[in-house]
């Protein structure tokens, strides 16, 4: 595809001049995402005309993938019509996400155009907790009698199918409704017409509770290697399927508040892209964790003033600490990211702790070893010799480097057990990233560094 920006101003000469059929022609073959990407960068004047010349089906698939403020904007121009026959295109998951983030007279008016069958079911999902495998599921999926001859199961597929998200597998439910079983279209394709569902289809089926966590569901999606998920009651009662589509979206949110939280910014449930969010929205999600940090440093400058007698005796020792702290609070960082994500793919957990500590222990001997070795001889030739500084002496570079070795070592035992121990309370892992782990680690060395040098130069 070519440039966006380009496509964009070709989309807004089109709409200044009026070629109409040149639009129409131009978004026939186009992707709905594509399409959804132009109706971002489009003026609001040019945005509902644009829309209103798309073909119907690629209009409401476009109108789901767009943000929140773009379809607010849309719904503002939309006739009573539009409104209801984009509603009556939409999936009704696709719905529910949309309503979520709409604001109340918004609402009410996209639930007045809707099928009273179709707002009872938004209100069911909408009811759901936010982070359960119910809030992310559609009702709206293939369900077959075991009774059903293959023949049958053809015939209900192309009568009921048309509106389903998914009809590549169909769930197998009693008379109760409960899930007995799955096939595919595949199984049923190499069937014969007259063997019964209950003969092919399989019944080791792996099924979500409604309630169960969003994430743990699309990390199934990864171990199963599924393209939708049953999702049952307490009754084991089918009452949702989860896509793989809506499985990857909740990757990236969860990735999205990882990596928000690695970096010490207090997640947002705002979805807003980067350069349309405002400066005092940032300002509001950094601002708490600098502050709690700027805090937590305060530890730090009471150990350095503990020692500020014995700096003064050896001044050369002061210039090793802001190396001496960034090494630690990196192979700390180190540490904890690998162990979160060991967290999140489910590869480790509680029981998993003393194997944690005795990887993490051999490692950061290897990498505590090899740092000292070449901080050592970088002192010494560098430091010594090249700059001529007589007070780094061999002591002090020995000093140094034993304090790095340890410190390591210290760093990244906290960041291997903290994530895990944090897990296991139910805190989020990913709390203990960088940010508070580093902080812990500057405390940690600069202990063990005025130790050594308090030990062994007699300060």
């Amino acid at each position: 595809m070519e440039n966006e920006w380009e496509i964009v101003e070709q989309v807004q000469s089109a709409l200044k001049h009026r070629r109409f059929q040149e639009l129409k022609a131009m978004t026939a073959e186009m992707n709905p995402a594509d399409i959804a990407a132009i109706m971002v960068d489009l003026r609001p004047e040019e945005l509902l005309l644009f829309f209103r010349l798309l073909p119907k089906e690629a209009a409401a698939e476009a109108f789901a993938d767009v943000d929140g403020d773009v379809q607010v904007e849309l719904i503002k121009g939309f006739t009573d019509a539009e409104l209801k026959s984009v509603m009556d295109e939409l999936f009704i998951d696709d719905a529910v996400d949309m309503i979520e983030e709409m604001p109340a007279n918004v609402v009410r008016r996209i639930l007045k155009y809707t099928a009273p069958d179709v707002r009872q079911t938004i209100n069911e999902l909408l009811a759901y907790p936010k982070d359960s495998a119910g809030s992310v599921m559609t009702v709206e999926y293939v369900d077959l009698k075991p009774e059903m001859t293959v023949r049958q199961a053809f015939a209900h597929i192309r009568k009921t199918g048309v509106d389903k998200e998914t009809i590549y597998t169909c769930y197998v439910v009693d008379s109760n409704r409960k899930l007995i079983g799955l096939v595919s279209v595949k199984d049923l394709l190499f069937a014969d017409y007259e063997d019964k569902i209950s003969e092919i289809m399989e019944t080791n089926v792996v099924s979500v509770d409604t309630l169960e966590d969003k994430e743990i569901v699309a990390q199934a999606f990864s171990k199963y290697d599924f393209m939708a998920l049953p999702v049952v009651d307490k009754e084991s009662r089918l009452v949702g399927i989860v896509t793989f589509d809506d499985a990857m979206d909740v990757i990236e949110e969860e990735t999205t508040e990882d990596i928000e939280k690695m970096a010490a910014i207090v997640s947002s449930d705002d979805d807003t892209p980067y350069l349309r969010t405002g400066v005092f929205s940032f300002f509001k999600q950094r601002i708490v964790w600098l502050m709690l940090l700027m805090v937590s440093s305060t530890f730090t400058s009471l150990i350095i003033n503990g020692f500020e007698s014995s700096l003064s005796a050896c001044i050369v020792l002061t210039a090793f600490i802001p190396m001496l702290m960034g090494t630690g609070g990196n192979a700390g960082s180190q540490a904890s990211v690998t162990i979160i994500r060991c967290l999140s793919l489910g590869e480790v957990d509680f029981k998993d702790l003393f194997k944690v500590i005795w990887k993490e222990l051999r490692i950061s001997l290897l990498c505590g070893t090899a740092l000292a070795l070449v901080n050592f001889g970088k002192m010494m030739l560098v430091d010594n010799w090249l700059m001529a500084n007589p007070e780094v002496t061999w002591v002090v570079a020995t000093i140094v480097s034993l304090s790095i070795l340890l410190t390591i070592v210290a760093a990244k035992l906290v960041g291997g057990i903290l994530p895990i121990l944090a897990d296991r309370i139910g805190i989020d892992p990913a709390v203990m990233a960088s940010p508070f782990i580093t902080t812990i680690v500057d405390v940690l060395s600069l202990l063990i560094y005025f130790g050594f040098a308090s030990v062994a130069l007699q300060l």
